[in-house]
Parts: structure tokens; sequence; C-alpha cells
């Protein structure tokens, strides 16, 4: 918990742009998420090793969240500022293995919140902290 704690301002960017996408597709399920969401694990582990990362072959819902989520964590790596945004807004970048580690809290987050809740479990857990969106 101490983890969520310290991160959870992280944890809270990379589920902004996975609400928009669910804002704009409500046919976007939990496993789309998930999808994204390990490839990009995948994605930078490949970069902090220095390989190339596997093709996920997403689906088309699951490559909009890839995208959005993408440009946050590169954001909140220090690398590029999201549309949007002033060089105002740049923080303390993350590490590669603090990103990844965000991103396994997501993961286990959805896996956690689509078995008690079914298919939208996760998507429907989160919006109700971001009614904004």
């Amino acid at each position: 918990m101490e983890f969520e704690k310290k991160y959870l301002d992280v944890l809270q960017n990379i589920e902004y742009p996975i609400q928009v996408v669910y804002k704009a597709r409500q046919d976007l399920n939990d496993y789309d998420v998930l999808s994204a969401v390990e490839s990009l694990i995948d994605f930078y582990n490949a970069e902090e090793r220095k390989r190339e990362p596997r093709d996920f072959n997403l689906s088309e819902k699951s490559v909009e969240v890839y995208n959005g989520v993408k440009e946050m964590c590169d954001f909140r790596l220090g690398r590029a500022l999201p549309e949007n945004a002033e060089e105002g807004d740049l923080l303390n970048p993350l590490s590669i293995s603090e990103m990844i580690n965000c991103l396994k809290t997501i993961k286990n987050s959805i896996g956690k919140w689509t078995k008690r809740n079914g298919k939208q479990g996760y998507l429907n857990f989160v919006k109700e902290y971001m009614p904004y969106v």
C-alpha cells in the first residue's frame, strides 16, 4: 500500500487517458485495457534491457488506450509534454523501473476489479474517482 500512496499521482495520471477512451467508447472493456497495459510493460522492459518489444497485435480499442497511456507515461518519464501542456507542467521525471512498477500496479488493479465486478469492473471502479472525465 505504501507504493500506491507514494505514486498515487502517477497512477491517476495513467488512469486518466484510460477513462478518456472509456468515455468515448462505452464498448471498451477491462481486457482491452489489460492488453494495452501489458504491451506497455513489455515496451518499457524492452527499452530498459535494450531489446525490441514484442508485437502484441492489439485491437483498435487497445491501441487507443496504449497511445493515450504511453503519452502520459512518456510525460512522467520527462520525455515529452502531452497535448495542451506547457513547459512549466514538467514534473520530476520517473525512472523506467518506477514506471514499470506503476503499470504493474494498474495491471493488478485491473485483475482485481474484473474478478469482482465483471468485464468492465475496473473501468467502472476508476470512473467513480474521475467524474470530471
